[in-house]
C-alpha cells in the first residue's frame, strides 16, 4: 500500500467510527491490565463475562490477592489457560504492591517485567490507559498488516515497527483499535468480507472475496 492508500484507509475507518475503544470492559487501569492479561488466547466476550463477576469483588491488587488462587480460579475458570493466568495475575498483583505502591506503571519496561505481561499487553495498557500512540499487534492486526500490504512482516514486532513508521501520525493513537475491529468483523481470517469492506479500494489484497 502507498502512503496515500494508508491515509485513505484510516480516514475511511475514522469517519465510520471516530472514537474506537477496546471491547474489553474495565473501569480503572488495574482492571484494564487484568482484562488484557486474561484475554491472551481468549475472546473479549469470554473475558468480559468472567470479569463482570470478578471486578465487583476484586478491582485492586490487594483485593485480588485476598481471593487467593482457588478463589481467583473460580472466577476465571471459563477462560482458556485459566490456571497459569491466575498464577501470573496473583504474582503481578504482589509485584504491583511491592514495587509500584499498588499502581499500574506507565513505563514499558516496568509493565513487561510483570508476570504474564508481554509487549502486546503493555502496548494496550500504554495506549488505552495512558494515551501513548502504541501499536498492539494481535492476530487481527498481524493478519491485516500482511494481507493488505500495509506493513508486511514475519513477526509481530516487525509488523509493529512498520506500522509505527507507515501509519500517519494523526491516526496512530487509534490505529490498532480500528485494525482489530476491522479484522474481527470484516477482514476475517478464513473468508474476508471484501464485498462489505469500506476500505477494499485502498487494499492491495489481490484475491478479494466476491459476495456469496
Amino acid at each position: 500500500m502507498t502512503r496515500d492508500q494508508i491515509s485513505a484507509f484510516f480516514a475511511t475507518l475514522k469517519a465510520a467510527n471516530p472514537t474506537p475503544v477496546t471491547e474489553l470492559e474495565y473501569s480503572n487501569v488495574f482492571e484494564l491490565l487484568v482484562a488484557v492479561l486474561l484475554s491472551a488466547q481468549a475472546t473479549d466476550v469470554s473475558v468480559n463475562k468472567a470479569t463482570r463477576q470478578l471486578f465487583p469483588v476484586a478491582n485492586t491488587p490487594q483485593k485480588m490477592l485476598a481471593l487467593g488462587l482457588d478463589g481467583l480460579e473460580r472466577h476465571i475458570r471459563t477462560i482458556g489457560l485459566y490456571h497459569s493466568k491466575a498464577r501470573h495475575l496473583l504474582q503481578t498483583c504482589q509485584m504491583l504492591l511491592d514495587r509500584h505502591h499498588g499502581q499500574v506503571p506507565r513505563e514499558r519496561e516496568a509493565l513487561e517485567a510483570l508476570p504474564g505481561v508481554g509487549r502486546k499487553t503493555a502496548n494496550v495498557v500504554l495506549n488505552c490507559a495512558y494515551g501513548e500512540p502504541t501499536m498492539a499487534v494481535d492476530t487481527h492486526v498481524f493478519r491485516l498488516a500482511n494481507r493488505t500490504g500495509m506493513a508486511p512482516g514475519k513477526t509481530p514486532l516487525e509488523v509493529e515497527k512498520r506500522l509505527l513508521q507507515r501509519v500517519p501520525t494523526e491516526y496512530l493513537a487509534d490505529a490498532h483499535h480500528w485494525l482489530i475491529l476491522h479484522g474481527r468483523y470484516i477482514c476475517l481470517a478464513r473468508t474476508p468480507k471484501c464485498w462489505q469492506c469500506s476500505v477494499a479500494r485502498c487494499c492491495d489484497f489481490k484475491d478479494k472475496t466476491p459476495a456469496p
